[in-house]
């Protein structure tokens, strides 16, 4: 059996080994104006109907003329005066109308008439926008480990100090420090974090801190290719804050893999993003996150940045705030082509158990295969992973797994991981 799909349920981190060069992921236990030209018609009804036959009756009677010449010369004075009364009302009107001539813009592709100028859309994000300093990370690279810092970005989603970034930006981290945009150095805490998806979830760990602001969200489902976009961060090191670079839309539902194996739906741009942009954020023209800056092109290409998409982050802001939940456990999944290879049924093959863990403590052992999860059929880790962010410190969970055959059933209590 291959080592594909293994996952660590405690921390999301990649299990495989060089040799088998196999895809790792952590389960950690832890988103017109119709500019109607409204035509008003005035509709000038005139009852003189000139196809209608008019008669004129004459009447022999004594004083006839000179009523008819009373009736003429009134009718005419009364024209005169109807008609002076008329050519003033609409010289009146068409002065008004030649005020309020509307002269037609240029086509615009503005409908809502909220779009900022650049400096604006800056100005309202950039307060909210935060330095990301994870210290003592270790590096595994070389013979002895070496303890190294790690800079990045962030950006405030609430008044609570919680800060959204990159996974990649504090992983391994046993300290961070988070810049404020009034310079501010304040200590916080991993809350939460995915690592396939490359995002993690931070709080200020003084509650007593007022942040200097927080950012919109926006819909990340409505960019289109061609719209302007800005990129804010600190690239390169600290004195390069508050960078923020302009570009394009490049492209829209970019699946692009990541160096581990792990396939991304991105936010293509060309607005510049550097080492320690990572978890800045990628705004749009009305000054509201539309992602969430990871990555760049490398090699010899230029101007190809990647940001993922906030809408796919919107929807796990309550989760991703909600501390890690630990089971201890790495898992692979088995899918239905493995199934029939090995004559098992589809679920999570538990590969190791860590010691002292929930897992453990609970009796799960190695080569288990988890089938039911809280009393729901799984078959996937992201099935499991949707029914435990639901669940809180101190619950207790139902796992039932085939071991040689037979179903057992055991209670996980989740603990929080440190």
């Amino acid at each position: 059996m291959s080592d594909d799909n293994i996952y660590d349920v405690e921390n999301y981190e990649d299990v495989s080994n060089e040799e088998t060069e196999v895809l790792r992921t952590s389960v950690e236990e832890n988103t017109k104006e119709d500019y109607t030209d409204e035509h008003r018609f005035i509709e000038v009804n005139n009852n003189f109907n000139p196809n209608k036959d008019t008669k004129v009756i004459r009447k022999k009677k004594s004083g006839g003329f000179k009523f008819i010449v009373i009736a003429l010369i009134t009718g005419l004075l009364g024209g005169a005066i109807g008609g002076g009364s008329v050519y003033y009302a609409m010289k009146d009107i068409n002065a008004n109308q030649k005020v309020n001539n509307i002269t037609p813009n240029p086509q615009t592709f503005n409908t809502t008439g909220e779009a900022l100028t650049k400096s604006e859309a800056f100005e309202k994000v950039a307060p909210a926008v935060v330095i990301v300093s994870a210290n003592g990370v270790t590096d595994y690279s070389g013979i002895i480990p070496q303890q190294v810092d790690g800079m990045g970005s962030g950006f405030i989603i609430n008044e609570e100090g919680y800060i959204l970034t990159n996974y990649h930006v504090i992983e391994g981290a046993k300290e961070v420090i988070v810049t404020l945009s009034d310079g501010r150095d304040v200590k916080a805490k991993v809350v939460n974090y995915d690592q396939n998806q490359d995002i993690a979830m931070l709080k200020l760990t003084d509650d007593s801190i007022k942040v200097p602001a927080i950012v919109e969200l926006g819909n990340s489902d409505a960019l289109k290719p061609g719209e302007e976009v800005l990129a804010i961060g600190t690239p390169l090191s600290k004195d390069f804050n508050q960078t923020v670079t302009g570009g394009l839309v490049s492209a829209v539902n970019r699946t692009v893999e990541t160096s581990t194996g792990v396939k991304l739906n991105l936010i293509q741009t060309d607005a510049a993003i550097n080492p320690g942009n990572s978890g800045g954020p990628l705004i749009n023209t009305k000054g509201e996150v539309v992602g969430i800056n990871t990555l760049k092109m490398s090699g010899e290409a230029e101007g190809i940045g990647f940001s993922i998409p906030i809408n796919e982050v919107k929807d796990r802001i309550d989760s991703l705030s909600k501390p890690i939940l630990n089971l201890g456990v790495s898992i692979r999944e088995i899918n239905e082509q493995l199934a029939k290879q090995y004559d098992m049924e589809e679920g999570l093959y538990i590969i190791e158990v860590t010691e002292f863990s929930p897992a453990e403590k609970a009796g799960l052992k190695s080569g288990d295969l988890i089938v039911k999860f809280d009393g729901q059929r799984i078959k996937t880790f992201d099935e499991l992973r949707a029914i435990r962010d639901t669940k809180k410190e101190g619950d207790v969970v139902k796992v039932e797994a085939i071991r040689n055959g037979q179903t057992k059933s055991f209670d996980i209590q989740l603990e929080v991981k440190e």
